[in-house]
């Protein structure tokens, strides 16, 4: 059984222009080691524009690709951030008997001057 190849879209571009340039269907499919029928359905789709639309889906992929990695980057460096400030919050001192909030931290005693 034959593996399954992936071939570029420029690469499959190439060939429909080399066989509207007038190279022959079994030359292009035995240089290339191809088969002729594939190489007749690429010419269709270079004739009806689809080898455009799948460049440019490409093109897309490509940029959202960039913008997930980019987002997983920033999840990383914020969720670094965030296991330091827990242990910060860990091994800060405590006043004895003070009430403290995970979110907010040791919550302030009124001072002698607010009482006075």
């Amino acid at each position: 059984m034959a593996k399954h190849r992936s071939h570029s879209i420029e690469f499959k571009r190439q060939v429909a222009q080399e066989f509207l340039a007038g190279e022959t269907l079994h030359g292009l499919a035995k240089r290339h080691d191809l088969s002729r029928n594939l190489v007749r359905l690429w010419v269709q789709k270079y004739e009806a524009g689809a080898l455009d639309e799948d460049a440019a889906a490409a093109d897309m992929i490509q940029e959202y690709e960039a913008r997930i990695a980019a987002l997983e980057r920033l999840v990383g460096k914020q969720a670094l951030e965030l296991e330091f400030l827990k242990g910060a919050l860990k091994n800060a001192p405590r006043r004895q008997g003070t009430p403290t909030s995970m979110i907010t931290g040791p919550r302030a005693l009124p001072s002698q001057e607010d009482a006075g």
